[in-house]
């Protein structure tokens, strides 16, 4: 059967760029007498049909042409010998004779918003068609009059490589044959106001460096080497095992003097990252967002590539080996992602194919008011598609272990910083976002489901009820939930000058009251020591001394709360500016002894956390902890206990004196009888304390105290937190030489 005629109209569409199909008029079509092959070529003075030799004729001024071969049948294998006026000659496989690289099960999947690897099918794919080696590419536009894909590999001219429209599903697709990796990209879209814009690939997998924004095709070669870190967490069961999290900033966590004080690249921090974290102890790194952002003062939080590492870095495949060698020393990888929100950058998502695609056209739902950002359209199956497959993404061709899902509260409230009128109530009246929840709750079914022992976190920061807790419990899936509230009692308890801490003393033993009402990390992280905040250890009262304790006594505190444990970069050795992104931290105060204590700190309480049950694996629920004093705000004392699956055997006490003043005799009750040693004081001298302790350990007789069956007299150090665990548990971080 021959192929319908084609009319001027027809062509003089195609030669403007204004044509939905461009495969219905080039390449070979079938014909009375054998086949027709069309060429668009608007700069060639000729064009060869090889190996048949056949020239086509000029049949539009716009530069297309056309010719017959007669006798050929369909499929036809051929390449175009272009011949240029200054002589030159270009021998190419025509795109036009390819069949789709989407399938109608992909289009459909698409549409319902159910395609969980999506991007093995959209963007830019070395691959190899009917024998030729190309890319082929795919993008959802679907309100586009046209688009083509322009690149290095055809002089940016839109007119040479025009794609085709996909049925109903909005998405336009091209195999371009030679294209290979490394080629920069991007997308020509005719809007239906006829403007043309130039867009960066939404799946791309790796960007020009900034201020350059176009894609890059990129095809990984990397070779993995933690199958059996994979295997193992995947069995695991991370609500019941130590996490320790180290949150970093990539571009600012060391940078290198000797080189104009350039940030490391992926593959440097690979070694130097992962030796400290190991060093240290923690179980995680948490990186602020990786994925492509151009504008570094967003530390991330403003994403144009959701499926491309910043290449400030390296390489896609440098960031793979930076994830294989923390894996490597057996730590898990974390990454910040931003679903709430993305920036206005008109390069990027933003009215991507002149219509509000990715976002709302009501700007009172999708204006961002507190960032200048635009906020995604989670009722629109495509767009809730493109964001699951891209947590996904991360964690299967990234091998992250999770995924800290940012601005929770934005997504889930209708009215978040909006004040009456700007906003938009939901279908029954209310101000709670229900296409963002039901989003949410996809997502952690679909991650937790596929990829076993891997985390989510919600950065949450209001009273929405069962962030942590299942779907199927009404909760949305979260694994984990940030306890800001926690964050902010305890800092601005630690913050009050010790003599009016008795005013303040319920302030610190209030989270308990919520503290297993959701999956809790406990986070001192990058939002507190920015914005004129100050560092950690600048938010402390009283002297150089007094601070440094009461730095110490905060983190062992934090340490033995419930809950799991996240420090901001720096914070480990009491940074004392405040973090800028702008430049290295500051290393060399851990010339100074009492930095270098701080950070001998945490990594012992990293260490004594990793080996003692009790402080980890009855995280979430009441049986796991009990307070033995909450009440003594005179003598600024707490005194609480933790327990583990055997509360008889896995025990701790924990202990804050958090008054300057040393508290000797101390009468404490303890849980059962016998001897209890010291597996942490912060006052040792070796974390530049007074050496204010108990001789290693004490003893405790049956005589009834603050309601438990045994007691004995403490020396409490001054400033100082002490760690009991019964004497057959894990050994003490230190020993110290009490006074």
């Amino acid at each position: 059967m021959s192929a319908p005629p084609v009319t001027t109209a027809d062509l003089d569409r195609l030669v403007a760029r204004d044509h939905h199909d461009p495969h219905a008029i080039l390449g070979a079509h079938a014909s009375d007498d054998g086949v027709t092959v069309r060429a668009l070529h608007p700069a060639a003075e000729s064009v060869v049909v090889q190996p048949e030799g056949v020239e086509l004729g000029r049949i539009h001024p716009g530069g297309l042409f056309e010719g017959e071969l007669p006798g050929a049948s369909l499929p036809l294998r051929y390449e175009l010998e272009v011949r240029y006026p200054d002589g030159a000659t270009w021998t190419t496989q025509d795109p036009y004779r390819f069949a789709p690289t989407l399938s109608d099960l992909d289009e459909h999947l698409f549409r319902e918003g159910r395609h969980e690897r999506l991007w093995s099918k959209m963007g830019a794919h070395v691959r190899e068609l009917d024998g030729v080696q190309g890319t082929s590419f795919a993008v959802w536009a679907p309100a586009a009059r046209s688009v083509s894909v322009v690149g290095d590999f055809n002089f940016w001219d839109g007119r040479l490589h025009m794609m085709r429209t996909l049925g109903g599903s909005g998405v336009w697709e091209l195999f371009v044959p030679v294209v290979a990796d490394g080629a920069r990209y991007k997308f020509e879209i005719r809007t239906q106001s006829g403007e043309l814009l130039l867009k960066a690939d939404p799946f791309a997998f790796q960007t020009e460096l900034p201020p350059q924004t176009s894609s890059i095709v990129h095809q990984s070669t990397y070779e993995w080497s933690d199958a059996e870190y994979l295997a193992a967490r995947e069995e695991s069961t991370p609500h019941a095992r130590p996490m320790s999290v180290y949150e970093v900033h990539l571009g600012s966590w060391r940078r290198n003097p000797l080189e104009d004080n350039r940030s490391l690249t992926y593959v440097e921090l690979a070694d130097e990252l992962s030796a400290y974290v190991a060093d240290l102890g923690f179980t995680h790194v948490e990186l602020l967002p990786v994925m492509a952002h151009p504008f570094s003062g967003s530390w991330g939080y403003q994403v144009t590539s959701y499926y491309a590492p910043t290449p400030t870095f390296g390489s896609p495949d440098d960031l793979r080996a930076f994830v294989d060698r923390l894996h490597g020393n057996g730590i898990g990888v974390l990454l910040d992602w931003v679903p709430a929100h993305f920036p206005r950058d008109a390069w990027a998502l933003a009215r991507f194919d002149g219509t509000a695609l990715y976002e709302h056209e009501d700007p009172r739902r999708g204006s961002h008011p507190d960032w200048g950002t635009l906020v995604f359209n989670y009722g629109r199956n495509e767009v809730r598609n493109f964001l699951l497959a891209n947590a996904l993404f991360w964690a299967r061709e990234f091998h992250a272990d999770g995924i800290r899902v940012d601005a929770v509260a934005s997504m889930l409230y209708l009215d978040y910083s909006r004040r009456a009128g700007e906003w938009v109530p939901n279908q029954f009246g209310g101000r709670e976002d229900l296409e963002a929840v039901a989003f949410l709750k996809e997502l952690n079914e679909v991650l937790h489901r596929d990829e076993p022992g891997v985390i989510s976190a919600a950065e949450e920061s209001t009273a929405w009820p069962g962030v942590s807790r299942p779907t199927y419990l009404g909760g949305l899936g979260f694994g984990f939930k940030w306890n800001m509230g926690w964050m902010h009692d305890t800092l601005g308890y630690f913050q009050q000058d010790p003599i009016h801490r008795r005013y303040h003393h319920h302030e610190l033993t209030f989270s308990l009251v919520y503290a297993f009402s959701e999956n809790f990390v406990l986070p001192l992280s990058h939002d507190e020591v920015v914005h004129g905040k100050g560092s950690l250890i600048d938010k402390m009262p009283g002297d150089r001394w007094q601070k440094f304790a009461n730095l110490r006594c905060l983190y062992a505190y934090m340490w033995a709360h419930p809950g799991k444990k996240l420090l901001f970069m720096g914070q480990e050795f009491a940074q004392g500016q405040e973090w800028s992104h702008d430049r290295s931290l500051d290393w060399h105060l851990l010339e100074q002894g009492d930095h270098c204590g701080v950070q001998a700190l945490v990594r012992d309480l990293n260490a004594v956390y990793r080996r003692t049950p009790a402080l980890y694996e009855v995280d979430f629920e009441g049986r796991g902890f009990y307070w033995i004093e909450p009440n003594d705000a005179d003598a600024n004392v707490v005194a609480f206990a933790r327990a583990g699956e055997q509360p008889d055997e896995e025990l701790l006490v924990c202990i804050a004196n958090l008054s300057p003043v040393p508290r000797p005799g101390y009468r404490l009750g303890l849980p059962r009888s016998g001897r209890w040693v010291e597996a942490l004081n912060t006052d040792s001298a070796f974390y530049g304390g007074t050496d204010t302790g108990n001789l290693g350990g004490v003893d405790a007789e049956p005589l009834p105290w603050h309601g438990q069956p045994c007691s004995t007299e403490v020396s409490l150090p001054p400033m100082g937190v002490v760690w009991l665990v019964p004497e057959e548990r894990p050994a003490p971080a230190r020993i110290v030489a009490s006074r």
